[in-house]
């Protein structure tokens, strides 16, 4: 392996390499330092797992109301030829909106909501911000995979993320079933480093998003991990939320279901772990993909 100075270093030469993390997954493990709405036994659970099912976090009403927004979003002629919706891949179909959190007070007003954001502020023993929001579409029979991954790894590499203190909260707007291609997730995989092998092309965000290719673990390193951890895929209902440490491998299939997935998904990074300059030395991605202000607490 190449000699670095970064010890998040990936996609410096060919050679994959599952390390050891780092940094804390909780930074106040006791829970005192920043109180909030998780249990002593929720926070040990995360801390092992690398994430924690919220059942029943938000109404039926509020998810409609969401659903309805969304549905409006991704009908809206200007927001869909913009930069912040993604479409499928041999298809015309809405993948992901981004940066909904600042398009729509809807999404706005469930970022910042306490059951969510509080819990993020818990675990990260800071103030947070926003550093990414979207929401993922799966149409009916239609909708594609996400490919295993650590958002972590792409975070660091292509947006200057320095450190492990950031944390994803996927809301479900729809039953989340295991037919119609639910998050799928590796217990403990958190607690590794899986270095990638390879090279960031430049403006990669152009085709990763659609399907990444580049920045994805390699066999030996997911067979390692899974191995050792296992995985779920932990069956939602609508209202339910998802918490998942930033270095959590995760990854979902299709949708071959009748029924459609939808998940509106926030990371919060703590104000503390402001993102730098990308570590693969590329500009960064844009700011609708990855917010560069944490002035405000939620961006």
């Amino acid at each position: 392996m190449t000699t670095i100075t970064d010890p998040y270093a990936s996609r410096v030469d060919d050679s994959p390499e599952v390390t050891e993390r780092l940094d804390p997954v909780l930074h106040d493990p006791r829970g005192v330092a920043t109180p909030g709405p998780l249990t002593a036994a929720q926070l040990t659970a995360f801390e092992h797992d690398g994430y924690l099912v919220l059942d029943g976090a938000f109404s039926e009403g509020e998810m409609s109301a969401a659903l309805r927004e969304l549905d409006d979003l991704s009908r809206d002629p200007a927001l869909r030829a913009g930069p912040e919706t993604i479409i499928e891949p041999q298809s015309d179909s809405v993948r992901s909106v981004f940066a909904v959190h600042r398009n729509s007070e809807v999404f706005a007003d469930m970022a910042e909501d306490h059951r969510i954001a509080d819990v993020a502020r818990q675990i990260l023993d800071s103030d947070v911000y926003v550093h990414q929001s979207r929401v993922n579409l799966k149409p009916a029979m239609t909708g594609k995979e996400f490919f295993w991954h650590s958002d972590f790894e792409t975070w660091h590499v292509e947006d200057g993320m320095p450190r492990m203190r950031a944390v994803s909260a996927s809301v479900a707007l729809t039953d989340n079933t295991e037919f119609n291609g639910p998050l799928m997730l590796v217990p403990g995989s958190h607690r590794s480093y899986v270095r990638c092998g390879g090279e960031t092309p430049d403006r990669h965000y152009e085709t990763s998003l659609r399907r990444q290719e580049v920045g994805v673990p390699d066999l030996e390193s997911l067979r390692r991990l899974v191995d050792e951890g296992g995985i779920v895929a932990p069956k939602t209902t609508c209202g339910s939320v998802i918490l998942f440490d930033c270095n959590t491998m995760h990854a979902s299939g299709v949708n071959l279901s009748p029924h459609p997935r939808s998940n509106a998904f926030f990371v919060y990074n703590s104000v503390e772990n402001a993102v730098v300059e990308p570590f693969a030395g590329l500009e960064p991605r844009p700011e609708h993909i990855a917010s560069r202000s944490s002035i405000l607490p939620l961006g």
